[in-house]
C-alpha cells in the first residue's frame, strides 16, 4: 500500500440521470439522505483518504456546495461542473484536486463504498499505478449480432464486471487522459488500456451496486438499511 497515503477522491456526480426519469442522482432521496452523501460519509471517515472533489452537474454547482457545508463534509476540497461525457467529468475533478500522489475515482451513484473496497484498490494500485474493482461474471454471456442471431458464447473464466473505486497514480491518469485517442470511453481504465499501461482487478463487491434506473433503488435501500442497523 503506498506509505505516503497521499489520496484524493474524486466523486463523480454529473450524469444526467435519463434513466432514472431525468432525475439528478446525486440529489435522489435515498432513506431520507441525499444519494450523494452515502459515498462521501465514507470518504470523509477513511483515515486513507487526505481529501475529495465532488464533480456534478453545471447548475447544480451551488446545490452540491450547501450539502457539503450543511452535512460537515471538511475533505472536501473543491466542487465543480462536470462535462459532456463521464471522461469529461473525471478531467474536471482532476483538475480541480489538489496536488496528490494517489487518485480515487468513484461512481457517486455507487452509494455502498466501504472502506475495505478503499483500502483493496490502494493495496492493488501499488502494484502497476492503476487497479479497478471488479467481480467474476456469473452468467453466461452471448455474443448477439444483427437481427438478434447469437455470434459466439464467449468464455466467462476471463469476464469481469468493473465497478468503482477505480485507483490511479495521479500522474498516470492525467498522462491517460491527455493521450488517450478520443472516441467514447465508459470509464478511466479503457484510457490507459488503450496507452498499453496495465492495469489490474481486486476483488469487488456484490454489494456495490450502481442505482441507474428506478428499479435500482428498492435494492440500495435494503442493502444500505441492512447496513444501518449492523
Amino acid at each position: 500500500m503506498p506509505t505516503t497515503l497521499d489520496v484524493v477522491a474524486i466523486l463523480v456526480a454529473a450524469g444526467s440521470g435519463q434513466r432514472m426519469g431525468g432525475v439528478e442522482k446525486a440529489f435522489l432521496p435515498i432513506g431520507g439522505i441525499p444519494l450523494l452523501c452515502y459515498s462521501l460519509s465514507v470518504v470523509q471517515a477513511s483515515p486513507l483518504v487526505q481529501a475529495a472533489v465532488v464533480v456534478v452537474q453545471g447548475s447544480s454547482v451551488k446545490r452540491a456546495h450547501s450539502l457539503v457545508e450543511e452535512r460537515g463534509f471538511s475533505k472536501v476540497a473543491a466542487v465543480c461542473p462536470g462535462g459532456a461525457t463521464r471522461r469529461d467529468s473525471v478531467w474536471a475533478g482532476l483538475e480541480a484536486a489538489p496536488p496528490s500522489t494517489w487518485v480515487l475515482v468513484h461512481d457517486a451513484a455507487r452509494p455502498c463504498l466501504t472502506e475495505e473496497l478503499i483500502q483493496r484498490g490502494l493495496t492493488a494500485a501499488s502494484g502497476t499505478g492503476a487497479a479497478v474493482a471488479a467481480i467474476p461474471v456469473e452468467d453466461t454471456i452471448k455474443e448477439v449480432g444483427p437481427g438478434g442471431a447469437v455470434q459466439s458464447t464467449l468464455d466467462r473464466s476471463r469476464l469481469y464486471t468493473v465497478q468503482t473505486p477505480q485507483v490511479f497514480a495521479r500522474e498516470v491518469l492525467r498522462r491517460a487522459h491527455q493521450e488517450s485517442p478520443p472516441g467514447p470511453s465508459w470509464d478511466d481504465a479503457a484510457l490507459l488500456e488503450a496507452l498499453g499501461w496495465p492495469v489490474c482487478v481486486y476483488p469487488g463487491d456484490r454489494r456495490n451496486v450502481k442505482v441507474t434506473v428506478p428499479e435500482d433503488l428498492e435494492l440500495v435501500e435494503a442493502l444500505l438499511s441492512r447496513r444501518k442497523g449492523s
